[in-house]
C-alpha cells in the first residue's frame, strides 16, 4: 500500500508538470469530468485533491493543475479497478477514519459558524483587552546579577557605585542563565517575575541599580534599563487568534456536553498490548 502511494504521488506530480492547457467551465461539485468504466470523477473530487497538494504545486497555473489532477485520478481509478482484494480491512478502516475525520470537521465548522459571530468576536476582544487602545499596564526592561550570598550582592552594589560596568560584572559573576548575556532579561510585564523581584523593579527609576534583593533563586542586583506602556492591540491584528481561541473553547464545551449525554462503553483493555497499534500485519488478515 505504501509503495503504491509513493508511486501514485510521483505519477501525479509528473502529470501536473507536463499537463497541457485545459479550458475550465463554470460548474458545480457534482459535474462529471471523466468516467472510467462506469466510475465518475467529479469536480468535487478534484477540489479535494487540490486541497491536499503541497503549497509549491498550488502556485502552478490552475489549467495545468486541473489536467494533472484529473490524470492522477484516472490512473488511480484504473488501478483500483484491478485490485484483487478491494475489501481489505485496511481499505475499510481507512475510509471509516477519513469519514469520521471529515464529519468531525464539518461539525466543528457548523459550530464555529453558529457561535463565532462578529459580535461574539468583539465581545471576546473586549473581555480580553478592554477597549481598543486601552492601557494594559507597563512593561519593564531590566538586567540582573544573580549571586549566592547577600555579602556578594553588597559587594556588587559597591563596585557598581564606583563605576564598574554592569554588563561585565554580570558576565563574570552572575550565577543565573542570563549571565553570559550581561544579565539581560529583556522585556517583561506584571506576573512574569517572582513577587520580590517584580516589586523591586516597580519601585525603581530607569537607569537605577537596586540594593540586594532576595528571592527563592538567590540574591539579585537589578538594573532597570527602560519601561514602556502596554497598549491593547488593534482588533484586526488579533481577531484570528481570538477566533481560534473561541473555536477551541466552544468545541471543548460541546465535546463535554456530548460525552455527558452519550453512552460510551469501553472494552476491557487489560489483555490488549498497547504495542498492537504498530502491527500493520493485522490489517492484512
Amino acid at each position: 500500500m505504501k509503495i503504491w502511494q509513493k508511486t501514485a504521488s510521483i505519477l501525479a506530480m509528473t502529470a501536473i508538470m507536463a499537463a497541457p492547457a485545459f479550458a475550465q467551465e463554470a460548474t458545480n461539485a457534482e459535474t462529471v469530468v471523466a468516467t472510467i468504466n462506469g466510475t465518475d470523477i467529479t469536480v468535487g473530487h478534484l477540489i479535494l485533491a487540490y486541497d491536499t497538494l503541497p503549497d509549491n504545486y498550488k502556485s502552478l497555473p490552475t489549467d495545468q493543475l486541473f489536467q494533472g489532477l484529473l490524470e492522477q485520478m484516472v490512473q488511480q481509478t484504473l488501478l483500483s479497478q484491478t485490485a484483487q482484494n478491494p475489501d481489505l480491512p485496511a481499505v475499510r478502516y481507512a475510509i471509516e477514519n477519513e469519514k469520521r475525520l471529515m464529519l468531525a470537521g464539518v461539525a466543528v465548522n457548523e459550530l464555529s459558524d453558529a457561535t463565532i459571530t462578529p459580535d461574539a468576536l468583539r465581545a471576546k476582544y473586549e473581555a480580553t483587552y478592554g477597549k481598543e487602545g486601552a492601557d494594559l499596564g507597563v512593561e519593564y526592561n531590566a538586567a540582573h546579577i544573580l549571586l549566592e550570598t547577600e555579602e556578594a550582592a553588597i559587594d556588587m552594589v559597591d563596585r557598581l557605585a564606583k563605576g564598574a560596568d554592569f554588563i561585565e560584572l554580570a558576565k563574570v559573576h552572575s550565577t543565573g542563565p542570563s549571565g553570559p548575556n550581561g544579565g539581560d532579561l529583556g522585556w517583561f510585564g506584571e506576573g512574569m517575575m517572582v513577587a520580590e523581584f517584580e516589586n523591586a523593579v516597580k519601585a525603581m527609576a530607569v537607569g537605577a541599580v537596586s540594593d540586594p534583593v532576595q528571592t527563592q533563586f538567590g540574591w539579585h542586583v537589578i538594573k532597570l534599563n527602560d519601561t514602556r506602556p502596554i497598549k491593547a492591540p488593534e482588533f484586526e491584528s488579533v481577531q484570528n487568534e481570538l477566533a481560534a481561541e473561541m473555536q477551541r473553547e466552544v468545541v471543548e464545551n460541546r465535546i463535554r456536553e456530548l460525552q455527558d449525554g452519550a453512552t460510551i462503553t469501553n472494552a476491557d483493555l487489560t489483555n490488549i498490548d498497547s504495542a498492537v497499534i504498530k502491527d500493520v500485519s493485522l490489517l492484512e488478515q
